[in-house]
């Protein structure tokens, strides 16, 4: 399967060029994601990571008739 994907990518002019494209994205989002990750507050973080504790359901009376 691989051959087939390969042949057809080996005649397309400048194809070499999108490899180094995507390894340029993931490694800029990774060391965005890093930089952000020890700049961001602690009590955004705290916050965050208790939401899914958080009680915030709101129950009603209602009488179904």
């Amino acid at each position: 399967m691989l051959k087939f994907v390969k042949g057809n990518l080996e005649n397309i002019d400048g194809v070499a060029i999108y490899p180094m494209i995507s390894l340029l994205i993931f490694f800029v989002f990774f060391l965005v994601l890093f930089w952000w990750v020890f700049t961001a507050k602690k009590t955004h973080i705290d916050e965050v990571s208790n939401l899914p504790l958080k009680d915030d359901t709101i129950i009603t009376n209602k009488t179904v008739l």
